[in-house]
């Protein structure tokens, strides 16, 4: 089988870790999503034993959506570092609150320069920027267009049931971000908050052609012929495995996702080949252990 990729897991820094009831009163958003202790924050040595026992050779790592500049600053610096020391079996996307102008963009070109392979998850309800008013967004965007480098977006359906962090990025507002910035790369978590049914109309099909769609969170979203039904309309070149662990447990999912009804042709890129692509992964030197050689 394919070397597999998560295209789609968080981790947080040690001072989140050992203080989470002050970053509650500093952030908002990190408030509606983990005041509940069950809330599960992880460091980057329990993603690689996940790893390890799920069979998963790489992952993506995103941090956390602060809509402060500084917490973003401090979360991108714990993830160069620990990724550094992965022997490339991790690789981070940095957050940036994307509509705060020059000093955003400056921190994104620095995180990219630093190895990131794109930013991520930004999230408009947890940052306060609009998806619909992409021009605020414009001088983040150009460094990654400029680097080649994607924009993974939470995205949430119109319909369905609530959940803590759902949010209003539905894919209409995530269909005019697109429109804007046609030379960018998206990804779209969460199945772009159902953006690939809408692609069956010739005009959104058009406009979301260089969106990658992520499986993150799926088994809280939909059933599992999701990966049939959006794989059937975007095809194979579109689709990426992704958990949002420690959300959901990698095995579990992984399982599940495999027992999905994929064809052999898709199973290669929509298991590792298409996150390698978009994200321009190197192979990774070894397995195991945090800095462990092969």
């Amino acid at each position: 089988m394919t070397p597999i990729v998560d295209a789609h897991t968080h981790l947080f820094t040690p001072e989140v870790l050992a203080d989470r009831a002050g970053y509650l009163r500093r952030d908002a958003w990190f408030e509606h999503l983990y005041a509940n202790p069950r809330a599960v924050l992880v460091a980057a040595e329990a993603l690689l034993t996940s790893m390890d026992e799920a069979g998963i050779a790489q992952s993506i790592v995103c941090g956390f959506p602060w809509r402060d500049l500084g917490l973003c600053r401090e979360h991108n610096a714990y993830l160069a570092e620990v990724i550094g020391r992965s022997d490339g079996r991790l690789a981070w996307l940095a957050t940036v609150p994307p509509h705060q102008g020059e000093p955003a963009a400056t921190e994104a070109e620095r995180c990219l320069g630093a190895g990131a392979v794109g930013l991520g998850e930004l999230n408009a309800d947890a940052q306060g920027f609009d998806l619909a008013a992409p021009d605020a967004l414009r001088p983040v965007v150009e460094v990654c267009v400029s680097a080649s480098r994607p924009v993974m977006l939470h995205a949430s359906e119109p319909v369905g049931h609530a959940y803590a962090g759902k949010g209003s990025a539905t894919p209409d507002r995530l269909l005019r971000f697109v429109e804007a910035f046609p030379e960018l790369t998206v990804v779209a978590a969460h199945w772009g908050g159902g953006l690939p049914f809408y692609e069956l109309m010739p005009e959104v099909a058009a406009a979301a052609a260089r969106i990658v769609y992520d499986s993150a969170a799926s088994t809280y979203l939909y059933r599992f012929q999701v990966f049939r039904a959006a794989l059937d309309i975007v095809g194979r070149e579109r689709v990426m495995f992704a958990s949002d662990y420690p959300v959901l447990r990698q095995d579990r999912f992984l399982r599940r996702v495999l027992d999905a009804g994929l064809q052999d042709e898709e199973m290669a890129p929509v298991l590792g080949g298409n996150a390698r692509r978009v994200y321009g992964l190197a192979a990774p030197v070894g397995v195991g252990a945090l800095g462990a050689p092969a």
